[in-house]
Parts: structure tokens; sequence; C-alpha cells
């Protein structure tokens, strides 16, 4: 296992910006406002020669009621599981009674602490570290995240302190498995569901809508197999959008859509399905993923709402009708085991192996059984098929006049595909070549030979008429 790095301090102090640069990325939601990051995010350093894992937190503040206590909570939880602490203060700001009181919490962990300085750009460095003298660490280190200022002194700062462990030859990062992202509106229960597949408190659940803000990816291992869930932000109409850290948190709830292998659209059992929960959908069958519907919170749901959710289904998702639907209680946890199923159904369908010679006889009986309509009098041919890729199944069809196939055929060819090789659960992009004629735009020249052999041939049928 790799050591593990906890990045501790107020709200606004600049770890998450820290996180995304050790971890090179930009996983961590950064704004200029206290507050952004509530959830524990995990990442991996690998600036300098030993590697680890990195936990970004959120700020810890004075008064720990409500969402400051269950992100406080989540700190906790951090330090908890961390080797070593990097305790990030603000250098603009100066010593507060906050900082000193997280100190005194991170002093009676017994954990090794690395005290870094932020923000000092700009400033006079001694005059900076001199106002935190009054804590008492051995050595502050200056720092400017945002300018990758002072990072690789306190990698090696780090790694001074990480415990002598065997690493692995590979960090895990890219064999998590399965990438399943769980995504909906505000409120609908993300966060309760993967609690409630990890079995443990790791991220805030709330009533509040809104309190997952960034996207979390948690590794999960489930009878035998690998999953990386990703717990995204709630994502609201448009309209309703209207916070800039809103904004940024819908763009990654789209991005964990695009890096996922399969998604998993959670929806309200209480609400039906919105406009917004079909734009999600929409958005999921654009980036070509494997998608599971879940209904939540369908115990203890009277029959006629049932009813009323199952009709809103079928008049609103026609469109994704080979998407699998499963109704669960995340809180609850009934009907999990069988979302599991359908989410390794429609992985295994989305990477599904296809071979030319198969699909070639496919296409075969599919033009036998029914053939498209004429174009000017001519029927389109469809000569043969071979694979374009998977994680959406592509199928590559070459033949004449594919450029007039009506929009029916297409989806007659799509549904044969799906129902032969049993592809639910996952878009099937069919791609259509139309080869060109060679000969097209010339004019073909005929030697003097060939000219008197057309003239002789002319002339012998003409005497045959008479």
């Amino acid at each position: 296992m790799l050591p593990v790095v906890a990045l501790v301090g107020r709200p606004n102090v600049g770890k998450s910006t820290l996180f995304n640069v050790l971890t090179r990325s930009r996983d961590a939601l950064v704004a200029d406002m206290p507050g952004v990051t509530r959830d524990r995010h995990y990442g991996y350093c690998r600036v300098g020669e030993r590697h680890f894992v990195l936990v970004d937190t959120g700020g810890l503040a004075d008064n720990e009621e409500g969402l400051a206590g269950l992100t406080a909570r989540q700190v906790e939880l951090a330090i908890a599981e961390a080797d070593v602490v990097i305790f990030v203060v603000d250098a603009r700001d100066g010593l507060l009674p906050t900082d000193q009181a997280i100190l005194e919490r991170l002093r009676r962990t017994s954990k090794p602490i690395v005290l870094a300085v932020n923000k000092t750009d700009g400033l006079d460095e001694s005059v900076a570290l001199a106002d935190f003298a009054r804590l008492g660490m051995a050595a502050p280190l200056p720092l400017a995240a945002s300018h990758n200022h002072g990072t690789l002194q306190l990698v090696h700062a780090i790694e001074a302190l990480l415990p002598e462990r065997e690493e692995e030859p590979s960090s895990g990062e890219d064999e998590g498995g399965v990438r399943v992202a769980i995504v909906g509106r505000p409120n609908v229960g993300k966060s309760t569901l993967v609690n409630r597949l990890l079995g443990e408190d790791r991220v805030i659940v709330s009533d509040v809508a809104g309190t997952t803000r960034d996207s979390i990816r948690i590794p999960l291992e489930r009878d035998g197999r690998k999953y990386t869930l990703i717990d995204t932000a709630g994502v609201r109409r448009r309209s309703r959008v209207d916070d800039a850290v809103e904004k940024f948190s819908v763009i990654k709830t789209l991005q964990s859509i695009d890096a996922a292998n399969v998604v998993v659209m959670l929806l309200d059992a209480n609400e039906g399905v919105t406009d917004q929960d079909a734009g999600l959908i929409g958005h999921a069958l654009d980036a070509g993923r494997a998608l599971v519907v879940a209904v939540n919170k369908w115990d203890g749901l009277k029959t006629y709402d049932r009813d009323q959710c199952k009709s809103s289904m079928q008049r609103k998702l026609t469109f994704v009708a080979w998407a699998p639907q499963v109704t669960i209680s995340a809180l609850h946890g009934t009907g999990i085991g069988e979302l599991m199923k359908l989410v390794n159904r429609v992985h295994l369908a989305a990477n599904r192996k296809l071979t030319a010679s198969d699909l070639t006889r496919a296409l075969e009986a599919a033009y036998a059984a029914y053939q498209p309509p004429l174009v000017r009098g001519h029927a389109p041919k469809l000569r043969y098929a071979h694979p374009g890729g998977s994680n959406p199944p592509t199928i590559v069809i070459h033949g004449s006049r594919t450029k007039h196939l009506a929009e029916s055929y297409r989806r007659y060819l799509e549904n044969f595909f799906r129902k032969r090789y049993k592809l639910d659960g996952t878009p099937v992009r069919i791609d259509f070549r139309e080869g060109e004629n060679p000969y097209a735009g010339k004019k073909k020249v005929l030697t003097e030979e060939q000219q008197k052999d057309r003239q002789r041939s002319i002339r012998n049928a003409r005497r045959g008429k008479r």
C-alpha cells in the first residue's frame, strides 16, 4: 500500500490548489471562496522519488454545526488514515486563532506534521514565516501553490517523514476496474448510494440540496470485482444555476460522465422523470456510455405513485428504451445487488468483441429479412461490415447509396444488431461507408482498333435486325 498524506487547514488557504499541483491534475474544484471542498478527495503524487496518496480535505472552521460539522468529520477520517499531515496556513492572513486550534488538534493525533505557509508570493518570506514562529513548528516551508513555487521542497520534506514501506510497482490508479459515475439532480440520494455500496460514511450526506460540489472518485471491491465509484454534484436546470462554484460543479459532473465506463442515472421515485433527468441521460448517450436507470426512494411509495412513476418513465425514456431499469432504496439497501449486476451486464455489453465475418453474416441476414426502401428507383446495397471499436460498440458498414438510407432503416439495423449480440444497456453506433466509383467523372478514351471493333459490332447488330 502507498503511504497517505493529508492536507489540512482552514477554509480558503489553498489546499485544493496545492492538491492539483502535486497530483498534476485538475481533479479538485478550486474557487476564490471558502468552503468549496467538503468531501475527501484522493489523488496520486509522483513528483518526487517516493510516490504517495494525497488527500484533499475541507476547511476546518470554529463553528462545526450542520455541514461544517460533517466536513470536520471527513477531515478527522483523513487525518486518522494519514501517515503524514500537511498543515496549510495562509501567509496573507497571518496566524489566526483557528490555526492554533487546528494545530492543537493535530498534535493530539501524534502524526508527523509539516507546516506549509502558502501564498507567500509577493511577500518577504522571512517576515511571513516569522509570523508563524509562535506555533513552535520546526522548519516551516514557504509556498506559493498557485505558482508552483516551493512545492518540490515540500515534497522532499514529506518524503523524509514517510514510513519505510514496500511500494507496489503500480499505484492502482490504472487498475481501478469499472468506472461507475452516479449522476442525477440534487438531493436524489447519490451520496447515500455511494455510502451504502461502500458500507461506510465516505461522503457527506445531508438534506441540503447541493451538498456534494466536486466529483469524488472512490475505489470499491465487491464480489471479487473492482470498481471506481464517482460521486458527482447534482445538476439543476441551467436557468437556476447562478453560483460560479455550482457552474464548475456541473462541468465536473459532465466530465465525469465522459470519463466513466458506466453511468448510473439516479431518479427520485417521488418526482418521476424530469426534463433535467432526460438532459443528463442525453449527455450520457452522446458520450456513448453504458447506462443503467436506477429509481431511488421506491420503498414506502404508494401503488398509485409507483404507477405514475412508471408511466413517466415509459413516456420520457423511449429514446433509451434499451437501458435496463431497477428500483432501489439507497437508504435501506434494497435493490443494490440487482443494480450492481446490471452495471456488470451493461459494461460487458459495451465492451463485447465482434468479428468482421460474423458481422457480415448478420448484415446479410438483416438485409434478407427486410430490404431498405428504394432510392430513386434503386435499392441501397449493403456489402459487408466490420467492427469499428467498443465502448460503445461501433459497426462499420460498407455499401452503395448508404447516404440515402431512411432513418427508420438505420434504427432497424441498430435494433437487429442489439438483439443478435445482446447489447442491452449500451448505445450502438453504426458508421456507413460508401464506396466511390473509380470511373466517376472520367471519360473513357478508346484506341483506334477499339473504335473499329465498336463500329463493326454496331453494323452487325443492324444487319441482324433486318
